[in-house]
């Protein structure tokens, strides 16, 4: 009998009974499949995914490296400030949740919306930060108001402190966040959208000593994404120490002198090349980019004529006018075009074919050596001397003192100016090189442009007799432990061959300028601490007639008035510091510039101690 006829012979009760008990055993078999799928085969994905429905993991930013003067003086260091952020995948009413956050953060609901968007390019696990460096109260109002806010947190994020306030927002820069570009970069490959890296001067140039690594905390959160308790920290390594070369007091002493005057100055050791001061002004607040800066500061700081953001002392050109006189002088000095009694009977014009060059003293100087025309600025002598000399043999001994040319300071983005001579011209304009060139080019003028810090460079070669020194901002890098690991070594670029006596003969007319009688430099002057210096008037149009300068002398636009220069080390006898000023369209150096070289002289000699003192009283 076969299995279907016995199936046939069942009573009906028997047959429903044994087709349950089979599909029973299917559903049991089924699920039992099911139960070991999800235990066994996928426990360790489902594990996971639970623990992420109730946890997150929190980056934490850290705090960048401090910067310090040389002295040890912190001038850059870090802050705690608020940041309401939002979880993404805990939020349901977007417009709702934003909404109520402007109110509470008095925030228009558009910049909200604008923030949101653009936090879209973040990772989904990183909470996007809608306000960031919110004041106490208002973080507090948002936490009284979290269980109406799903998936928003209040966080403590480390932010930039900057000490001076801009002073030396040139040379240490500012933040900002990184850019798609940077990012394929492998020194960001640890940095993810939203990050902030360095973007200009020393926080760009040490980044990776500055920038620290982050740290995360895992975190519990209910079903709508508030925040429980903190389970794990992974705590974020602040980045390294930065020790400049900047000397505080030096550099407010230059700052608070040059009120609000345009221009850049720069102080050097003349031994060692160190960046003592270094001002560019006006300035700008780094504060403004802590937390993004908005689109309206922005545009004012670039509309603004006096141009705040440019680095005046690595980018500003300007004709260095009678500051140039001394490297004339050395140059006609070494090439035995002259000695230092050569005479030049200046009668207060210099005649050349038909062409006429005045001297800045219409009256003339009359008999005038070389400590005479240094002294007095006479441009005739220069006039002259220069003209024997010649253009090439200027523009070689004006290359070797680091003019025209990068002074290969840290930061980068060095202008190089221009140091004329016959071929450059021929090749910047297919033209011959014509004797009146050479004379005006004599004093400064014509095609002649530098920066402030090649005449800070020149300056200390002359003052150390020679040695052409590399600027340096950064004496060293060191971690938390106090190992060092990175350090700057004074870099002599090369040495100028000039003879002694050449060297004594143009610090003796420097030392005249600024001490004795018809001195131009006279603004200088210290009490016991001999000066040399030198003061120019850089003329920013064509030099006009008598005539018209005694029509509206006392009219000029600010945009056509002469910039002011003033260049000076001292002690006179034992060199230590030189120093470069340039004060925009401030028409005299002696009385733009050269006030603001004493003030930073006589903060650096203060730091002495009882040098300071004697100087503060005889202060006429």
């Amino acid at each position: 009998m076969g299995l279907d006829a016995r199936w046939i012979e069942l009573p009906a009760v028997q047959r429903r009974l044994l087709l349950f008990s089979v599909a029973a055993a299917g559903l049991f078999l089924l699920l039992a499949l099911r139960l070991w799928y999800l235990q066994i085969i996928s426990y360790d994905r489902y594990t996971e995914k639970s623990m992420r429905n109730r946890t997150r993991v929190l980056s934490l930013a850290p705090p960048r490296g401090p910067i310090y003067d040389r002295n040890g003086e912190l001038l850059v260091g870090n802050r705690p400030s608020f940041t309401v952020s939002v979880m993404r995948q805990d939020v349901d009413d977007l417009p709702g949740l934003l909404q109520k956050l402007a109110g509470l953060l008095g925030v228009d609901i558009a910049v909200l919306r604008d923030r949101w968007e653009k936090g879209s390019r973040f990772p989904i696990y990183r909470p996007v930060p809608l306000a960031e460096d919110v004041p106490r109260d208002v973080m507090e109002r948002v936490l009284e108001h979290s269980t109406e806010l799903p998936g928003v947190l209040v966080e403590v994020v480390p932010v930039r402190d900057y000490l001076e306030k801009g002073s030396e927002a040139h040379l240490i820069g500012y933040l900002g966040e990184v850019t798609e570009k940077e990012l394929s970069q492998d020194m960001f490959d640890d940095l993810q959208p939203g990050d902030v890296v360095g973007k200009i001067a020393l926080e760009k140039t040490y980044e990776k000593y500055l920038r620290g690594q982050k740290g995360q905390r895992l975190v519990e959160v209910d079903v709508k994404g508030k925040l429980l308790k903190q389970l794990e920290v992974d705590p974020p390594r602040p980045g390294n120490k930065l020790f400049l070369t900047i000397s505080r007091e030096v550099q407010r002493a230059a700052d608070q002198a040059f009120g609000d005057q345009s221009g850049a100055a720069v102080v050097l050791d003349v031994h060692t090349g160190d960046v003592l001061a270094m001002l560019s002004r006006p300035t700008f607040d780094p504060s403004l980019f802590v937390s993004g800066i908005e689109g309206d500061a922005w545009a004012q700081l670039l509309k603004d004529p006096r141009h705040p953001l440019q680095n005046k002392v690595l980018t500003g050109l300007y004709s260095p006018a009678s500051t140039f006189k001394m490297i004339v002088a050395l140059a006609a000095l070494r090439g035995k075009v002259i000695t230092k009694n050569h005479i030049v009977d200046c009668n207060g014009e210099f005649n050349l074919g038909e062409a006429r060059y005045r001297c800045w003293k219409k009256a003339g100087h009359g008999r005038t050596n070389l400590k005479k025309a240094l002294r007095e600025s006479c441009d005739v002598w220069f006039y002259q001397v220069g003209l024997e000399l010649g253009i090439d043999k200027l523009e070689e001994t004006a290359h070797e003192f680091g003019l025209g040319a990068p002074v290969g300071f840290p930061l980068g983005g060095e202008k190089s100016g221009v140091i004329p001579s016959q071929s450059w011209k021929r090749q910047r304009f297919n033209q011959s090189w014509y004797a009146g060139e050479t004379v005006i080019t004599a004093i400064g003028q014509g095609y002649v442009l530098t920066t402030p810090i090649q005449l800070a460079v020149m300056t200390a070669a002359l003052a150390n007799h020679g040695d052409v020194l590399q600027p340096q901002v950064v004496r060293r890098v060191e971690d938390w432990n106090g190992t060092v690991l990175k350090e700057e070594t004074p870099q002599v670029m090369h040495h100028i061959d000039i003879p002694e006596d050449a060297w004594n003969a143009v610090n003796q007319g420097l030392v005249a300028a600024v001490n004795e009688p018809h001195g131009t430099a006279s603004a200088a002057r210290m009490g016991n601490i001999e000066v040399a210096g030198k003061t120019g008037t850089s003329q920013v149009v064509r030099r006009r007639s008598d005539e018209e300068e005694a029509a509206d002398r006392l009219d000029v636009p600010y945009r056509f008035r002469a910039h002011a220069l003033f260049v000076a080390y001292a002690p006179a006898d034992n060199p230590e510091i030189a120093l470069a000023v340039v004060v925009e369209h401030g028409q005299h150096g002696g009385s733009a510039a050269g006030p603001i070289a004493r003030a930073i002289l006589e903060s650096y000699f203060k730091g002495r101690g009882d040098v300071a003192t004697t100087i503060l009283e005889e202060r006429p």
